[in-house]
C-alpha cells in the first residue's frame, strides 16, 4: 500500500477513535453534562431577555447591565419555579388516573366496534388493548418531573455562567495572543451565540405561546388536567415534528375517552392542530429566518440521535447542539462541505 493510502487510513482511525470517543463521554456523562446543556440555553435565554430590556424605551438603555441582567435572570427563575410547581401538582394525579383512561379506552373503541357490526374475529378490542397508555403517561410524567428536578442545578450552573461571562474575553485574548487568531475566535462564538440565542428566545416565546393558547381550548371544552397538558405541549413543541403532533395527539385522546361522544375529540384536534400549524409553520419561520439553517432531514436524524444518547431531553436539545456543530464546521474548511450537506439550502451564510 502506498504511504498515502496508509495515511488516508490512519486519519480515518483517527476520525473514527475521536466519534467514539465523543460518544462515549456524552453517554456516560449524561447525569453532568445535560443539566449544563440546559443551563447553557437558559443562559442565552437570560442574555436575550437581557438585550430585550435594554431596547426598552425611555428605562432599558439607562439601566446599568448588572441591573438587567439580574432581573432577567429573576424573571427566568420565576418562570421556571412557577412552571415546576404548576407540573408537579399535576403529575401524581395524571398518572393515578392513566389505568381509568385506559379502560375507558377499551369500552369506547367496544362500542364503536359494535355500532358498525364487527365482531370479535376481527379482535379491534385486543389490538387497541396494546396501546399502553397506564405507561405511557406516566413515562412523560416521569419526563417533565425529572426536568423539574434538575431545575435547581440548572440554576446554579446558570448563576455561575451569569458571573463568569464577563472574563470570557480576557480569557479568550490570554488563549490567543495573536490578534487575528483572537478576532477570528470572536467572530466564531459570537454568531454561535447569536444563532443559538434567537433560536432559544423564539422558539421559546411561540412554545409558550401555543402552550398557552392550547390550555385555553382544553379549559373551555372541559378537557381533564388541562394545566398539565399545556405543560407538555410547552414541553413537545421543542421536539421537532413529532412534538407537535405529539401534543395534538394526546390531549384529543384524553378528550375521546373522557366524554360520552367524539365530538369534543374533533374540537380538540382541529382547534389545536390550527393552532400547531399556524404557529409552527407560518409564525415561527417568519420569526426564525435563518438563525439555523437546518434540512429537515438533519433535523429528524438529530432528533433520533440525540434521542437516544440523552433521552427526552436530548429531543428538546437536538436542534441547538445539532445548530452549534454545523457553526463550528462552517468555519473550519476541512469540514465545511460536511457543514453545506447539513444545511438546509447548500448555502452557509457568514453573518
Amino acid at each position: 500500500m502506498k504511504r498515502g493510502g496508509v495515511l488516508r487510513s490512519m486519519a480515518g482511525a483517527l476520525w473514527f477513535g475521536v466519534v467514539v470517543l465523543i460518544g462515549s463521554i456524552l453517554v456516560l456523562g449524561k447525569d453532568i453534562l445535560v443539566p449544563l446543556a440546559i443551563a447553557l440555553l437558559v443562559w442565552h435565554l437570560i442574555n436575550a431577555l437581557d438585550e430585550g430590556i435594554a431596547k426598552v424605551p425611555g428605562v432599558g438603555s439607562r439601566l446599568p447591565g448588572w441591573v438587567r441582567l439580574s432581573l432577567a435572570f429573576a424573571a427566568i427563575g420565576l418562570l421556571l419555579y412557577l412552571f415546576g410547581r404548576l407540573a408537579t401538582q399535576n403529575i401524581v394525579e395524571v398518572t393515578q388516573a392513566a389505568p381509568e383512561y385506559k379502560a375507558k379506552l377499551n369500552a369506547v373503541v367496544h362500542d364503536v366496534a359494535a355500532s358498525i357490526g364487527f365482531d370479535q374475529a376481527i379482535d379491534l378490542e385486543t389490538m387497541i388493548r396494546q396501546i399502553p397508555i397506564e405507561e405511557v403517561v406516566p413515562d412523560i410524567a416521569g419526563a417533565v418531573s425529572a426536568l423539574v428536578g434538575q431545575a435547581g442545578l440548572v440554576l446554579v450552573y446558570v448563576l455561575f455562567l451569569l458571573l463568569e461571562q464577563r472574563r470570557f474575553g480576557d480569557k479568550l485574548r490570554a488563549l490567543l495572543p495573536h490578534p487575528g487568531r483572537e478576532a477570528q475566535a470572536r467572530a466564531l462564538l459570537g454568531r454561535i451565540q447569536n444563532d443559538i440565542k434567537t433560536y432559544v428566545w423564539i422558539k421559546t416565546v411561540t412554545s409558550a405561546a401555543t402552550g398557552a393558547v392550547s390550555y385555553a381550548v382544553l379549559m373551555v371544552v372541559g378537557v381533564d388536567y388541562a394545566a398539565f397538558w399545556a405543560v407538555v405541549i410547552f414541553l413537545l413543541n421543542y421536539i421537532p415534528t413529532i412534538g407537535s403532533m405529539l401534543g395534538v395527539a394526546f390531549p384529543a385522546l384524553l378528550a375521546l375517552v373522557q366524554f360520552d361522544t367524539p365530538v369534543n375529540a374533533l374540537v380538540v384536534t382541529g382547534v389545536l392542530g390550527a393552532v400547531q400549524f399556524t404557529i409552527g409553520n407560518i409564525i415561527e419561520p417568519r420569526l426564525m429566518g435563518h438563525s439555523l439553517n437546518l434540512s429537515p432531514l438533519v433535523v429528524i436524524l438529530s432528533l433520533v440521535v440525540w434521542g437516544s444518547i440523552w433521552g427526552v431531553v436530548g429531543m428538546f436539545l437536538c436542534v441547538p447542539l445539532t445548530g452549534i456543530i454545523m457553526i463550528v464546521m462552517s468555519n473550519v474548511p476541512a469540514t465545511r462541505p460536511i457543514a453545506i450537506l447539513l444545511s438546509s439550502d447548500g448555502h452557509i451564510h457568514e453573518r
